[in-house]
C-alpha cells in the first residue's frame, strides 16, 4: 500500500477525566473517500477537531502528506492543504453566493485579507477559480443570490466550494447531508462523489446509503476507539459493526 495522506497515531484527547480518543490510529490514502461512522458519542466529531487542529490532541501525532502537524493550529493545518466544513452552516448571509466565494479566495492571500476585499481587483487566475468552483458545486445560475436566501442544501454547497477556495489535498466533512431534503441529498452526494477525482475527502456522515455507495474505506468508531475499518463490503457483512451500531440499517441503502 502506498504512503498514506493522512496518518493519525495513536491520538488520545481528553477532557479533564474524560476519555475522548482513546489511542485512535488512521491511514488516509490520497484521492479516497474516507468514511468515519458511528454511534453519537463514538468520538468522530472530536477526531475531526484534532486532525484539523480546531482543538489540541492530548497524545499520539498527526502526519499529512509528509509533514508532522501534531502541534501546529488550524490555519497552519490549511497551510499544507487541510480545509474542512462543520456540522453547522457558516456564510456570510447578506453577501451573494459570488461574494461569498471571492472572501474565501481573497482570504487564501494575506496581504489581500487586511485590505477592503470591496476594493481588490480580483486576479485572473482567482475569477476563474471562483468560475470552476461555481461550476463544481452546482450553483453558477443562483452567483448573485444572498446567500441567506439559497435552500439549505444549496448554502452547503456553498461552504464546501469556499472550503475548496484553499485549494486544499484534502478536505474534511462533518454531516454535510444532515437536514436535507431528497433532491438536495442527491446533488451533495454528486458533488462529494466528484472531489475524489482531484482531491482526498474525510467524511462523517449518518445516511448510510451514500456512505455504502460513495465510500473506498470506512472506519467504525465505537467509545472513543478504532471498532474496525475496511471497505464497503466488508463493514456491511461485518457483525461487529451489526451488533454495535448498524442492525439492519445497512442492508436496504437508503
Amino acid at each position: 500500500m502506498s504512503q498514506p495522506l493522512l496518518e493519525a497515531r495513536n491520538v488520545v484527547k481528553r477532557y479533564g477525566k474524560f476519555l475522548a480518543l482513546s489511542g485512535v490510529d488512521l491511514r488516509v490514502q490520497a484521492k479516497t473517500i474516507h468514511s468515519v461512522i458511528g454511534p453519537n458519542g463514538a468520538g468522530k466529531t472530536t477526531l475531526f477537531h484534532t486532525l484539523t487542529g480546531t482543538v489540541p490532541l492530548t497524545e499520539g501525532s498527526i502526519v499529512f502528506d509528509g509533514h508532522d502537524v501534531s502541534r501546529r493550529t488550524d490555519y497552519q493545518r490549511v497551510q499544507v492543504g487541510m480545509a474542512r466544513s462543520f456540522q453547522v452552516t457558516s456564510l456570510f448571509p447578506t453577501l451573494s453566493v459570488h461574494e461569498n466565494l471571492r472572501l474565501a479566495i481573497q482570504g487564501t492571500h494575506p496581504r489581500q485579507a487586511l485590505r477592503l476585499w470591496s476594493l481588490i481587483r480580483l486576479a485572473p487566475d482567482q475569477s476563474d477559480a471562483i468560475e470552476s468552483i461555481l461550476d463544481k458545486i452546482g450553483l453558477a445560475q443562483v452567483r448573485h443570490n444572498l446567500s441567506s436566501a439559497l435552500s439549505h442544501g444549496q448554502q452547503r454547497r456553498l461552504e464546501v466550494g469556499m472550503a475548496l477556495a484553499a485549494k486544499p489535498k484534502a478536505i474534511f466533512l462533518d454531516e454535510p447531508t444532515s437536514g436535507m431534503g431528497i433532491d438536495d441529498i442527491d446533488s451533495m452526494k454528486k458533488l462529494i462523489y466528484g472531489l475524489r477525482n482531484d482531491l482526498t475527502v474525510i467524511l462523517i456522515e449518518h445516511n448510510m446509503g451514500i456512505v455504502m455507495d460513495i465510500s473506498d474505506t470506512i472506519t467504525v468508531m465505537q467509545q472513543g476507539k478504532v471498532l474496525v475499518e475496511g471497505a464497503p463490503g466488508a463493514i456491511k457483512s461485518d457483525q461487529r459493526v451489526r451488533s454495535a451500531y448498524l442492525g439492519g440499517m445497512i442492508t436496504g441503502g437508503r
